[in-house]
């Protein structure tokens, strides 16, 4: 759902301490395997480790083969069959079956300025795969040419049967414009649901920290907070305002960015309205076709919480299906 881990930038900080770190990342999955594939943890030469491949089950074993992998410099393709009584040692219901692939930094691994590239990658927030043979023969990275697995936020064997490839999407954020009782009720939900909210309102009675203690505030204009934050193709832009003075400017930030979602509160005449506003601020009809408004998902929903839930719930259709 959102990035694979933390597990690459642990891996650098224990090389930039004077440490080896090999990388371990679930490739495969047969039955109620513990991990989703990508799942990844990470080794340092002294034993330490971070993250996980099976929720318990087989790190133990991973981390003897990943000092291994370190010592001789060779990656490794591990199989593991996770039974059912393990399973239920570590509080699942049934076991599985994983494939780990384990590769040490530096010599017969991932190099160590490709290590740095991914981190750089995903501190700036631009998705990127990590494209790698299993049998260590081939390793990339890359920003084109996955676009349903990016879309997805799915890992997985290509069709060559060799070729993994490991999404790193930066995680999912939520800007709400309007700090009303919808974003109320939508915040907490999103983040839930895997998404970073934060609310833009430049009314401080609306946004405040007391009203959204689980959200970063910003307490300014819309199109100022907007270029500031940087809206991607990873952000879902709602506006909730119901003022064309805050969600016009925020609507022009919002079509000539990236973002996979836009929705705007409002009733069909108020939003044939805005949309009259925009084609003569110059957007097309392609880019006014990106809005959805009345946003949600038609549901019938009454109350702000029910009309949260649609709004999520179209969200979440559009990043996954659309």
């Amino acid at each position: 759902m959102q990035m694979i881990s933390g597990a690459p930038e642990q891996a650098l900080a224990w090389i930039a301490d004077g440490q080896g770190a090999a990388l371990a990342t679930v490739v495969n999955t047969w039955g109620s395997a513990p991990r989703r594939v990508g799942a990844q943890m990470v080794v340092s030469s002294s034993g330490a480790m971070e993250g996980s491949v099976s929720g318990g089950c087989v790190e133990g074993a991973v981390v003897l083969e990943a000092l291994e992998a370190l010592e001789d410099g060779t990656p490794k393709l591990l199989e593991y069959g996770v039974s059912d009584g393990d399973a239920f040692a570590v509080g699942l219901a049934c076991g599985g079956t994983i494939r780990v692939l384990v590769e040490p930094v530096g010599a017969g691994g991932m190099p160590l300025e490709m290590l740095r590239d991914l981190v750089t990658e995903r501190a700036a927030r631009r998705p990127v795969a990590y494209e790698v043979a299993l049998d260590g023969s081939h390793r990339a990275l890359v920003d084109v040419g996955h676009e349903v697995r990016f879309r997805m936020d799915r890992s997985g064997i290509e069709e060559d049967g060799n070729t993994f490839v490991a999404i790193h999407n930066p995680p999912l954020r939520l800007v709400v414009v309007g700090g009303v009782h919808i974003a109320q009720a939508l915040v907490p939900m999103a983040r839930l649901a895997g998404f970073d909210p934060i609310v833009v309102d430049p009314r401080e009675a609306f946004g405040s920290a007391a009203r959204f203690p689980d959200a970063k505030v910003i307490n300014d204009w819309p199109d100022v907070a907007l270029e500031t934050i940087g809206v991607d193709s990873r952000c879902a832009l709602v506006l909730l305002t119901h003022d064309p003075k805050l969600d016009d400017p925020a609507l022009h930030i919002g079509l000539r960015s990236q973002a996979f979602y836009i929705g705007v509160l409002g009733s069909k005449r108020t939003h044939a309205s805005r949309c009259d506003r925009l084609a003569e601020a110059g957007f097309d009809a392609a880019a006014i076709a990106r809005i959805n408004g009345p946003v949600g998902v038609n549901i019938g929903a009454s109350g702000p919480a029910e009309i949260a839930v649609a709004v999520l719930a179209q969200m979440i259709e559009t990043l996954r299906i659309a």
